[in-house]
């Protein structure tokens, strides 16, 4: 079962991804971090390769798209926060 980050868990896990572009969503337990692309193309090719991994984990994220521009916020709704699994995701994320 997928646990809530612990106090204690928050600073080493999230650490890393603050320093990677990823920042707190205002008012919500959630990570948000927008990710530009050369085209619309490679942007929902990118979208669509996140799509797969996503589903594999059985973790989706909250995202959209215009253009090239693609906004992507990660939280765990089964625990209404933040969860390793969004971690593991946002790094999955970062390296497509």
């Amino acid at each position: 079962m997928t646990e809530k980050l612990s106090a204690a868990a928050r600073d080493a896990v999230l650490g890393p991804l603050f320093e990677s572009g990823w920042s707190m969503v205002e008012a919500r337990d959630a990570i948000h971090k927008t990710y530009r692309f050369g085209s619309f193309v490679e942007a929902f090719g990118w979208m669509t390769r996140a799509a797969l991994w996503a589903e594999k984990w059985n973790h989706h994220p909250e995202w959209s798209n215009v253009y090239n521009r693609v906004d992507v916020v990660l939280t765990t709704h089964d625990v209404d926060g933040l969860s390793a699994l969004d971690a593991k995701l946002a790094r999955k994320l970062d390296s497509l």
